[in-house]
Parts: C-alpha cells; sequence; structure tokens
C-alpha cells in the first residue's frame, strides 16, 4: 500500500505539472491572441483614414474636373463671340 502512495502522489505531482504548463501556454496564447487583436484593430483604423483620405481626393478631383468644365465652357463661349465680332468687324470693312 506505501508504494501505490507514493506513486499516487507522483501522479498529482506530475498532473499539477503538467497542468501549470498548459496554464502557462494558455496565458502566452491569450497575451499573443490580445497583440493580434490589437493589430488588427490598428490596422483597420488605418484602413479606414485611406480610405477616408482617398474619398476626399476623389472628392478634390471631382470638384477640380467641374471647374476645368466650365472655364472650358466660358472659354469657348468668349471664343464664340469673339468669332462673331471678328466676323462682323470683315463685314463692316
Amino acid at each position: 500500500m506505501g508504494h501505490d502512495v507514493v506513486v499516487g502522489v507522483r501522479l498529482d505531482a506530475a498532473m499539477e505539472e503538467d497542468t501549470a504548463i498548459i496554464a502557462g501556454q494558455l496565458a502566452e496564447l491569450t497575451r499573443t491572441v490580445e497583440s493580434m487583436a490589437v493589430q488588427l484593430k490598428a490596422l483597420g483604423e488605418r484602413a479606414d483614414n485611406e480610405r477616408e483620405r482617398a474619398d476626399k481626393q476623389q472628392e478634390r478631383s471631382e470638384v477640380q474636373q467641374e471647374r476645368i468644365d466650365l472655364a472650358a465652357r466660358e472659354l469657348a463661349e468668349v471664343s464664340d463671340r469673339l468669332q462673331a465680332a471678328a466676323n462682323a468687324l470683315r463685314e463692316s470693312v
């Protein structure tokens, strides 16, 4: 019976050691997962910021294109008026 007690104590000690090892591994895994979650959140925020920046750039480009189109129309109108004035001047001479 003494031998069985010694074996039982050794098994208990081995199980406690295994439990401690597993607990340590779980703690490390938890830290790793938490670190990954922080990194993933930061990446998501950076992606959002880049998307916002791209959207603002697109808006600026659209406004600039509208201004270019308006200037082109105004230039065409001025050109037409100048052409009409030149024609009228030629006819009057």
